[in-house]
């Protein structure tokens, strides 16, 4: 029977790709987005999840009292849970305190026992949401640590599926790539398998104001000077993951938080597409890549939106933590992206 499945884990994969119209007028080449969000855990971590859960299982690793364990700003979290359901396994997740409170009840009501870490320590720092997953794995038995930074698995599960995809749904067309990098697994491994297809494919990751990634891309060194608190989950490091190659990407840009809230919320007015705050830093992103590297009619662009815009109601699309960060610079936006409401007495 066609459209019927087993479990929920046969959906993953196979995201459309939309093409943007109103966000990226200005810009003459076809710019697309890959929406992660049409996963069944809406998000991109899907795959590594299901990737790296049934690698162990081929190799004996897991068994049915089997607990996973891992680190997750909220997206990985999801899909670990989510996998771990349909499979029986119990799931404990690390998170930070970034993390907002809907993203934490969302884990837990997937079954997941959940500890908050402060966000802004060391990533040796034992409180760090890194080495609290790492001492919950050590501590408990017959436990399997994800640790979706330093697995090769990570990569390898977008190589072997969203850069096939992307490659099959441009028809070998696509001429850039850009995402986000936290862990850097979806850019790395999509680009490894792009520039096997075509090495003249330019790949851009795009780096949070605050994180080292694209100091040590374009120095080779890790600047703690470019450590400081910022607001977008999801990409961003202090330190460096084995799963971002660097070797396949060709430039990294800096976007910071206010920019991409509002162009968060850009996308959602202009193109109807409500994604998660890094949705809008890869656009904006791509917006200055272009800005100094202007693309042409030939180009065809490929931006991954990686996950859903529900897990942020209470942050970038509320006008009430907007006004809280001081996001309101009319230098960024050339009209009023917040909301109106008028209530009827």
């Amino acid at each position: 029977m066609a459209n019927v499945y087993n479990n929920i884990l046969e959906l993953i994969g196979n995201t459309p790709l939309v093409k943007l119209n109103q966000v990226t007028a200005n810009i003459p080449a076809t710019v697309y987005a890959k929406l992660e969000s049409c996963n069944p855990g809406h998000s991109a971590k899907d795959r590594i999840a299901k990737y790296i859960i049934e690698n162990a299982e081929k190799k004996g690793i897991l068994t049915p009292q089997s607990v996973i364990v891992e680190t997750t700003s909220g997206n990985t979290g999801f899909s670990v849970a989510m996998v771990a359901i349909v499979k029986g396994y119990q799931c404990i997740l690390a998170v930070s305190d970034k993390t907002k409170p809907e993203k934490i009840a969302y884990l837990k009501a997937l079954g997941a026992k959940v500890y908050v870490c402060p966000a802004n320590v060391a990533a040796d720092d034992p409180r760090s949401y890194y080495e609290v997953a790492k001492r919950i794995a050590a501590e408990t038995p017959n436990s399997v640590y994800i640790n979706q930074y330093f697995n090769e698995l990570n990569t390898e599960a977008h190589y072997q599926t969203t850069g096939k995809e992307i490659w099959e749904q441009t028809e070998g067309k696509i001429t850039h790539l850009l995402a986000c990098t936290g862990t850097g697994g979806t850019l790395s491994g999509s680009a490894k398998y792009l520039k096997e297809k075509n090495p003249n494919i330019k790949v851009i990751g795009v780096d949070a104001d605050g994180s080292i990634l694209k100091g040590y891309f374009d120095t080779g060194k890790i600047n703690k000077e470019d450590i400081h608190p910022y607001q977008i989950e999801g990409m961003g490091k202090n330190l460096i993951p084995s799963a971002l190659l660097f070797d396949q990407m060709d430039e990294f840009v800096r976007v910071n938080d206010e920019q991409a809230a509002y162009r968060t919320r850009e996308i959602a007015l202009k193109e109807a597409i409500m994604g998660g705050y890094t949705t809008g830093a890869v656009t904006q992103g791509f917006l200055q890549y272009a800005e100094a590297n202007p693309l042409s009619e030939n180009d065809v662009v490929v931006l991954i939106f990686p996950d859903h815009g529900s897990r942020y109601i209470s942050k970038v699309y509320s006008d009430d933590w907007m006004a809280e960060q001081g996001f309101t610079n009319d230098d960024i936006h050339s009209y009023d992206l917040l909301s109106k409401t008028e209530y009827v007495k």
